[in-house]
């Protein structure tokens, strides 16, 4: 018995679309990452890219657990002497790209550092609001809170 192993000329890649509203930040992002790579599919190969394309709309109605939206916070430095910056989770959705917060949550949870995982990352469109321009690829809706009931959380 030999182990199959997929040709990057034979990944079929279909496209994914998921409404994000009330949906949790950290539960969504692993299964968009899982998604992205192909884990889902039985075919799977580490080492090729053969991941679904998704479509992520409503990013700006993510939810968290807890206190997250306000006790949640990231730093960044400046550069210069005492340019400690912070910013809490609750500012960054409400500010200019909401769809930065689950962009990164993915993107934490992909190989690191991997030309792979760059190309894997090209496959996710996050969009805020609920238009996307995608809809000549037919992309096919995943109930993300049909999956498991802690998936969704009420506001």
């Amino acid at each position: 018995m030999n182990t199959y192993a997929m040709k990057p000329a034979d990944a079929e890649k279909d496209w994914t679309l998921i409404d994000a509203e009330g949906l949790v930040v950290g539960r969504l992002a692993s299964i968009i990452a899982t998604r992205l790579r192909g884990k889902h599919k039985a075919t799977y190969t580490p080492h090729v890219d053969m991941g679904d394309h998704v479509v992520v709309v409503n990013a700006e109605k993510v939810v968290f657990t807890g206190n997250k939206m306000a006790n949640k916070k990231f730093y960044w430095h400046t550069g210069y002497p005492g340019g400690i910056k912070e910013r809490t989770m609750e500012k960054i959705i409400g500010g200019a790209h909401p769809e930065r917060v689950l962009m990164k949550a993915v993107e934490r949870m992909m190989p690191k550092d991997s030309p792979l995982a760059r190309k894997q990352m090209t496959g996710l469109k996050i969009y805020a609001g609920p238009e996307h321009p995608h809809e000549a690829q037919k992309p096919v809706p995943l109930d993300v809170a049909a999956m498991n009931p802690k998936n969704k959380k009420d506001r």
